[in-house]
């Protein structure tokens, strides 16, 4: 796999534009106060499918050619993925197949299935979501776009940070601290990582994780791709990665500043606090940068910061519980 370029993620913007919403830029002054420095948030959570993964899913889909494109496409996801390529599939005439956790939230997979894809569902404690995908495109002839492992995607997942720099004001886009996000198997932190390195080179980069699935803070820390225990759980079900994918740990291994984990209850108070404070709705694994700077985990000493809020696809007796 060929490693995307900042220009790659300069031609997705373009591409997708037409697709997708340009998400705003959000300053929070009560954040700001709690913090101590300058908080601007990027709330994915209002993209149109909740997500910024619709970003790579018509990336990813508008670089086919039209054979390719005729013989459809199959991608596996714990949810976000999966529905972004369910609707970026529909709005283009492509078919679309999705595998997908049995465990997975149900609007995920009642959206993926409104849209028209076939769902495949399998159990992620025995089943390899990565084996059947293989298995499906040699049965279909389709084409496979992972979450993580495809330049298109990662490319696309960059237009996250594009646009915040861009939307920023000029005077701290010129001394932006702190670029945090959330963190599954890396792709969106490592488009971002592209454009931040070509257009904020000095600003920190923090991937957050779950506690229980914290590959990446253990990767970096190794210099190689560590595992999660197939036992480990969470509430943030859109970061349950196996491990590190291949391509984008190539990115962030050097370009990363740090990575941390958050436990369930500080990822709750985030998702709490984004409903109350914010007005808005964030699903735990959009949440875990809010909730790492929440829990001091992101000190900031007067310094700017912006925190990717990256989805809102929360089942509701899920977003009870925070509120509870």
């Amino acid at each position: 796999m060929a490693v995307p370029t900042f220009a790659e993620v300069q031609e997705a913007a373009d591409r997708i534009a037409p697709y997708i919403r340009r998400t705003p830029l959000l300053f929070s002054r009560s954040l700001s106060d709690m913090a101590g420095g300058e908080v601007w948030l990027k709330p994915e959570c209002l993209q149109i499918t909740g997500s910024f993964k619709l970003r790579g899913a018509f990336n990813a889909i508008l670089s086919l050619t039209p054979e390719q494109r005729e013989q459809g496409v199959i991608a596996y996801s714990t949810g976000n993925h999966g529905q972004a390529i369910a609707w970026a599939a529909d709005v283009l005439n492509v078919n679309a197949t999705i595998v997908m956790p049995a465990d997975a939230p149900k609007n995920k997979v009642q959206k993926a299935l409104a849209k028209g894809a076939k769902v495949v569902q399998y159990d992620r404690m025995t089943q390899s979501r990565e084996a059947i995908g293989m298995q499906l495109l040699a049965e279909t002839g389709a084409t496979l776009i992972p979450p993580g492992d495809s330049p298109a995607v990662l490319a696309a997942q960059g237009t996250v940070a594009l646009e915040a720099l861009q939307d920023l004001p000029a005077a701290t886009r010129n001394q932006l601290a702190l670029f945090a996000a959330p963190c599954g198997g890396g792709g969106m932190m490592a488009g971002c990582n592209l454009t931040l390195q070509a257009l904020s080179p000095g600003t920190r980069r923090v991937a957050v994780e779950p506690a229980a699935f914290d590959d990446t803070v253990r990767s970096l820390a190794s210099g190689t791709r560590e595992h999660n225990a197939k036992s480990a759980q969470s509430i943030c079900d859109a970061l349950q990665a196996v491990t590190p994918a291949q391509l984008p740990f190539t990115i962030n291994q050097p370009l990363l500043g740090q990575a941390i984990s958050v436990n369930d209850n500080e990822v709750l108070a985030a998702m709490r606090f984004a409903l109350e404070d914010l007005r808005l709705v964030v699903e735990p694994g959009g949440a875990v940068a809010l909730a790492a700077l929440l829990a001091g985990k992101l000190p900031l000493h007067g310094a700017s910061a912006v925190i990717v809020l990256s989805g809102a696809n929360v089942d509701m007796p899920l977003l009870v519980q925070a509120l509870a």
